[in-house]
């Protein structure tokens, strides 16, 4: 099956839902590349990137239950190749 590279970019704006996040990204571990995750206290919210190679449709799972995580903000950025 053909996979895509795509930048997961998460907004963490309540950090109640660092469990959920977790789960999820350890769910999804095997397409996972990299990670990085920047707190930024000033604003009281965290920044993590995640870079991912997988098929449209697993990408878009994890975007779609990352999504639905009260207190993040998820943005998927896909490479053109």
């Amino acid at each position: 099956m053909e996979t895509r590279i795509a930048l997961v970019g998460i907004i963490v704006e309540d950090l109640q839902a660092s469990d959920a996040l977790n789960k999820i990204l350890h769910d999804f571990a095997n397409y996972i590349v990299g990670r990085m995750g920047v707190p930024y206290p000033k604003k009281e919210v965290s920044i993590i990137s995640v870079i991912i190679d997988a098929p449209s449709d697993v990408i878009s799972s994890l975007s779609g239950k990352l999504g639905m995580v009260k207190g993040l903000n998820v943005k998927v950025q896909y490479s053109k190749k």
